[in-house]
């Protein structure tokens, strides 16, 4: 009985020098490992890349001031993506170029980080840009060769189409005398001639736009005998846009405009609006009485394009493997948001995919073709 009771003695004695001791040393582990974690969360903090500002610039295939009020809210959400993806921005700024070489010669000089370019115009400058992404689109409902299938109220294009990564460029003839006549022979089933075409006075974008002059250049090559825009009589080249282009249509300034397929939806509200207003994107009124179905026929149809690029300039302090994977994710993930198909819409986009430069040999192409 007495071994028995000193053996029970012994083990809470034991117990209680064990809980004594574990209960002596717990502030102290506590702390250590407080203070480890503390360490651990600065060095993570720390560590964290920041930048001061990403600049993002568009072309100006839309009006400026279109642009710039569609994606008024891009620069939070670029920025609330890109913490989330690990990298810290303060001030995301968005500019409209002046044209489509001067964002490719500001994303060659570095002062742009991130340019919104079509097919000819990253062609053009890739040997100091990098495409990231390109822009998926919905299809158009008419998708046809034979541009009299395009004309008529009838036959008013609808953007609802499977998404597609290709689109087309449109000759179209103008209400003036002249282009009246154009679209009235192919109406009827008739070919134009170049003499036809020749006579014309034709409006155009800068020569690295796609839609704006490279395909268009195309199509008469291919029906014309090699003939290009450069062999034309009367070609009055824009800076300023598709916008300028259909205003000059609507005040029978030109006979024939070259434009994306879907351009006539986008200026179809302002085309009969008082030209003292402007509709909901803030695209001023061009005061035709008719309808643009009606009043803007298609001549001509060029072969497909590949779609629009989210470009990187070679010279940005972006341009690394990780945070153009970052980017990449950013402006995937922003797009597949509902504030992010309202924002894109500006330009088509309904989605982006990721890309390589080897996708754009096609326009690469093109544009050597036409130089």
């Amino acid at each position: 009985m007495k071994k028995i009771l000193a053996l029970t003695m012994a083990l809470i004695l034991v117990l209680s020098l064990a809980a004594c001791g574990a209960k002596d040393t717990t502030p102290e582990t506590t702390a250590a490992a407080t203070a480890a974690a503390t360490e651990e969360a600065v060095e993570t903090e720390a560590a964290r890349p920041h930048f001061d500002k990403l600049t993002l610039e568009f072309v100006p295939s839309k009006d400026a001031d279109v642009i710039i009020a569609g994606t008024e809210n891009l620069p939070e959400l670029v920025k609330a993506e890109m913490a989330k993806l690990g990298y810290d921005i303060d001030e995301v700024d968005i500019t409209v170029g002046t044209s489509y070489d001067a964002t490719g010669e500001a994303m060659s000089a570095g002062t742009i980080d991130l340019g919104w370019l079509p097919g000819g115009t990253y062609a053009l400058y890739s040997d100091d840009t990098e495409v990231i992404l390109t822009a998926t689109r919905n299809g158009l409902s008419n998708d046809s060769e034979n541009p009299a299938d395009w004309n008529g109220e009838a036959n008013a294009t609808k953007k609802d189409g499977p998404q597609v990564t290709y689109y087309r460029s449109l000759i179209y003839a103008t209400p003036s005398p002249y282009g009246k006549e154009l679209a009235a022979k192919v109406n009827a089933g008739e070919k134009l001639t170049w003499e036809d075409l020749d006579k014309a006075t034709w409006a155009v974008q800068k020569t690295s736009s796609s839609a704006g002059y490279i395909y268009p250049t195309l199509w008469l090559m291919e029906n014309y005998d090699g003939k290009k825009i450069s062999d034309l009589s009367n070609v009055v080249p824009l800076d300023s846009g598709y916008g300028t282009a259909f205003s000059y249509a609507a005040a029978e300034q030109v006979d024939i405009i070259v434009c994306y397929a879907d351009g006539r939806n986008d200026y179809e509200a302002s085309w009969t609006l008082p030209t003292d207003q402007q509709d909901e994107t803030g695209k001023q009124g061009m005061g035709r009485s008719d309808s643009i179905w009606n009043e803007m026929n298609v001549i001509g149809v060029t072969e497909g394009i590949y779609n629009d690029t989210v470009a990187i300039s070679k010279e940005s302090q972006y341009y690394t493997p990780e945070i153009v994977a970052a980017l990449q994710d950013c402006f995937i993930n922003i797009i597949n948001t509902d504030e992010g198909q309202a924002i894109f819409s500006v330009y088509s986009h309904t989605g982006y995919a990721i890309a390589k430069d080897s996708d754009y040999d096609g326009a690469r192409a093109a544009l050597a073709v036409v130089s």
